[in-house]
């Protein structure tokens, strides 16, 4: 089945002017057919927005924006954009048609390129890419795929469908825009990009035309989109020996994480590139084309212009031709001495610029990494590739004060020699002044932490009756354990550790064992079995207390369980004789109750204690009932 049987849109006519040919290409926005524009017979390519796309303003606005962005630059590494409109419900735009191949076609069919290879492409790349940074054009969708190389050598850029003006660089609540791939660290985590996401992308399209893959790889978008955020990108050598060190740093300097340490757009990352491209392949890259003067003389075999005037005198055969003739060889010869002449002195200034830029000052060194050694050491070692230096402060959390904690150019990154590398000497940490916590909440207390600059450490719980729970009881600083519960003086990235309550432990007494376990169990308290002890009022085998076996206590603690044994045996007085105002008072002080004649009480010094049951002198509980009994009742 043919492309005309299946897509209406073959053959069609757009707004009257652009007669549809065949398909080119399919993307998720939008269609590129091949269309002949019949009011200029030129042959153009034609972007049509899918029609279920076509009530989606955000969609259509890309659409005006890429007509508009890619209007504002005319440059030879640039696709043209001829025109923009609305057919109907059908949103267009017309481009300049390339037949060729994209730069995803070559990688897919020759896998990786050669250094040289990677030059070409990428100085073009670049040199279109510099205009839209100087027309404040950043294009956020650089990728392979829209990388067009023509077949008559041309390479161009398209697509400014995402292209933004460079100032509007903040995050806007949407979606990622982009290809994961391609991302720039600071468009994964903040959703913001400005030019030097462009030159990320473009490290990234570097690594995968040397290497033949891309340096971060994994089967779902947010693994790749976390290892952009999170991890450095190897150099390309690492998986193709063959790739110079100069192309290795130049792809580690594009894809640096802090957009700061990136070239600052693409005119900077082309001129590193072209040095590069020169010390790799010599000065002949150099060399500008030269239109030599013609040098008049006639030989053999070469093509001859001759003055007019001259040639009427050669052809009348008289003696003033042969004077002429003579002078103007005079004159040739003459001309021949200063064009040798000039052929040796550009001669020499190549041999002297090849000098000055492979050997000389204008070479190209690696800053080496000098991190955590001395200021004095360090310069030294710089002084000695030929380097100036300069020092300059910073804190730092990593490298110790008064040791070297970073360099501008950062390590690695190559430079000219007799260039300034400035030296950032670490202060150390950063003072910072912590606020009180104590009586704060939890929150409340992370907050101020982090705030000033420091980190929350440990957190650890704790039961207190009296701090409510959620509360920081207290806090300490990580590195010396000194309290820090009212604030004070500490560094920025250091740890503070909190101690937060937990509310009191939960009353369990008078609970059966079962049930005491499993309400401690709830705030994360382990029990065992504790002593037993006699209890007048909680009855055997119940819960009497919960008792810590250290304090403070915190979740995960084990309590011991003192149960009840019921109430403590006691000895009944033996009252028999006795007048029942002293057997009474006997018995009570005891702890008996007692069950009588109440007539015993209307002469209590009178009646007599006959009997009493149990015996007296065998053991009851406290509390149990003694009956007595009286002579005579």
């Amino acid at each position: 089945m043919t492309t005309s049987q299946t897509d209406p849109m073959i053959g069609r006519l757009i707004d009257g002017r652009y007669q549809v040919r065949s398909r080119i290409a399919r993307g998720g926005m939008a269609t590129v057919y091949l269309a002949t524009d019949l009011r200029l017979e030129r042959r153009v390519a034609i972007k049509i927005m899918h029609g279920h796309l076509a009530d989606d303003s955000t969609f259509k606005s890309r659409f005006v924006q890429e007509a508009r962005s890619a209007a504002r630059l005319a440059h030879p590494n640039v696709v043209n954009v001829f025109d923009q409109g609305q057919d109907s419900d059908m949103a267009y735009l017309v481009m300049e048609y390339l037949p060729g191949i994209t730069l995803r076609d070559l990688l897919k069919d020759y896998g990786k390129l050669t250094p040289e290879q990677t030059i070409d492409i990428m100085e073009a790349v670049l040199s279109g890419l510099a205009a839209a940074h100087k027309a404040g054009i950043v294009h956020r969708d650089l990728k392979p795929e829209n990388v067009l190389l023509a077949d008559d050598g041309r390479i161009k850029i398209g697509d400014f469908g995402l292209a933004r003006a460079a100032s509007a660089n903040t995050a806007t609540g949407q979606a990622l825009l982009g290809t994961i791939a391609y991302l720039s660290p600071e468009l994964v985590t903040r959703g913001v990009a400005d030019a030097r996401s462009d030159i990320y992308a473009l490290g990234i399209m570097m690594y995968e035309m040397l290497t033949g893959q891309q340096p971060f790889q994994g089967e779902q978008p947010m693994q790749i989109a976390y290892q952009h955020a999170n991890d450095a990108v190897p150099a390309p050598s690492s998986k193709n020996p063959a790739v110079p060190a100069e192309l290795d740093e130049l792809v580690l300097w594009a894809t640096e994480k802090d957009p700061d340490r990136r070239p600052r757009d693409a005119r900077e990352m082309l001129d590193r590139l072209l040095e590069a491209e020169k010390a790799l392949r010599g000065e002949a890259v150099l060399q500008p084309t030269m239109v030599l003067p013609p040098a008049y003389e006639i030989d053999e075999g070469d093509t001859q212009i001759i003055n007019p005037a001259i040639r009427q005198q050669v052809a009348s055969n008289t003696p003033a031709a042969a004077t002429t003739l003579t002078t103007a060889a005079a004159k040739r010869r003459s001309k021949g001495w200063w064009l040798f002449a000039l052929v040796l002195v550009l001669t020499g200034v190549a041999a002297g610029t090849g000098w000055y830029f492979g050997a000389g000052p204008g070479s190209l060194v690696a800053v080496p990494n000098v991190v955590n050694t001395a200021p004095d050491a360090a310069a030294s070692q710089l002084q000695k590739l030929g380097f100036k230096t300069a020092q300059t402060p910073e804190y730092s959390t990593t490298v110790a004060a008064g040791k070297v904690s970073s360099t501008d150019p950062h390590a690695g990154v190559p430079a000219g020699r007799g260039s300034t590398v400035t030296l950032r000497v670490s202060q150390g940490p950063k003072p910072v002044t912590i606020p009180p916590l104590a009586g704060t909440t939890l929150d409340t207390a992370k907050s101020a932490i982090t705030g000033v600059g420091a980190k929350v450490g440990t957190v650890a719980e704790q039961f207190d009756a009296k701090v409510p729970a959620n509360t920081v009881i207290s806090a300490t600083r990580a590195d010396t354990g000194a309290d820090i519960s009212g604030g004070g003086d500490y560094f920025e990235a250091a740890a503070v550790n909190l101690v937060v309550s937990v509310g009191a432990i939960p009353d369990v007494a008078g609970k059966s064992v079962e049930d005491a376990s499993a309400i401690l169990g709830k705030v994360k308290l382990l029990t065992s079995a504790g002593p037993q002890s006699y209890s007048d009022t909680v009855k055997e085998g119940d819960v009497i207390s919960a008792q810590p076996q250290h304090e403070p206590v915190r979740p995960g603690d084990t309590l011991l369980l003192e149960t009840s044994k019921g109430p403590e045996p006691v000895t009944i007085p033996d009252v028999v004789g006795k007048t029942w105002a002293e057997a009474k008072k006997a018995l009570t002080d005891a702890g008996f109750k007692l069950d009588y004649n109440k007539f015993a009480d209307l002469g209590p010094g009178l009646a007599v204690v006959s009997k009493i049951s149990p015996d007296g002198g065998t053991q009851q509980p406290k509390g149990s009932t003694v009956t007595v009994n009286f002579a005579g009742f």
